[in-house]
């Protein structure tokens, strides 16, 4: 179309490897219809959707030095909102794990919503640097689940009750000693999985326990707007703190998408700039 203004972008063709990502630098820029907005510029947060499919969102923050905690707020607030009062329906007084994989920066937001809604709070991290982190950011208790035995010390800390809650965010490596550190009636929240797993249903009987998958693309807008109120008044009254960790130019799309997968532990949420 003549006239037509154009912005630079990274199209993806296919799934694979970060290197599908392309930047291109005669993509159009689309014009908004009566409902929509278009802002004028955006860092975007880095997320690998493998083979699965997602809406896109949009949080508009207002004041320009607040692009980069909008770029890491997005997906991993919504999805902990999601998974904690959505689907797990946790309640002020029940315990709650955080169980972390390398770059889940999803933990640090579960942590702090956690820590606010009145929840016992345990978190795990790969790293020191990302157990510092876990701490800063809400969590009573924090494990290293690199470490030999580190279950057996989760279960100490609740004098062998067990927690009611765990987020997991690595599913296809932690689901089997997730079923055994829960408590009666306890629940799982799968937010992450990168493959199979085998695990031993019987584990669910004698506890009674629940295995809930949790994808932010099935929540309504009724949802939405909920987790919305809360995300503007956890930032106004400050328990809400993005994490911002690494940060690339655009056209280093690819290597931030290898580093998320590579990252030995999480170290804030990695973000595109533009």
């Amino acid at each position: 179309m003549s006239g037509s203004r154009l912005m630079r972008a990274i199209r993806v063709s296919e799934f694979g490897a970060p290197s599908v990502l392309r930047l291109r630098s005669d993509v159009t820029v689309p014009q908004p219809g009566r409902t929509q907005v278009r802002p004028t510029q955006l860092d975007y947060s880095v997320q690998r959707a493998h083979s699965s499919s997602y809406k896109t969102e949009v949080i508009v923050l207002g004041p320009e030095n607040l692009r980069n905690m909008g770029a890491a707020i997005g997906i991993p607030y919504f999805t902990a909102y999601r998974a904690l009062i959505h689907k797990a329906h946790a309640k002020a007084g029940e315990t709650v794990l955080i169980h972390g994989a390398s770059g889940g920066v999803r933990l640090f937001f579960t942590c702090q919503l956690s820590r606010a809604l009145g929840l016992q709070v345990f978190g795990t991290a790969g790293t020191p640097e990302g157990m510092k982190l876990v701490l800063n950011n809400g969590a009573h208790l924090a494990f290293n689940h690199r470490q030999e035995g580190y279950t057996d010390k989760i279960m100490e800390a609740t004098k062998g009750r067990g927690v009611d809650v765990i987020v997991e965010m690595l599913s296809n490596v932690n689901l089997s000693k997730d079923l055994q550190m829960l408590a009666y009636g306890g629940r799982v929240m799968v937010v992450g999985s990168r493959g199979s797993i085998e695990i031993n249903p019987r584990d669910t009987m004698v506890k009674e326990s629940s295995i809930v998958g949790v994808a932010l693309f099935f929540a309504t807008p009724e949802e939405l707007k909920e987790c919305g109120a809360l995300l503007y008044a956890g930032m106004e009254a400050g328990w809400l703190r993005p994490v911002v960790g690494s940060q690339y130019p655009l056209e280093k799309a690819a290597q931030a998408h290898h580093d998320i997968i590579e990252s030995p532990g999480a170290a804030g949420k990695m973000v595109l700039t533009m």
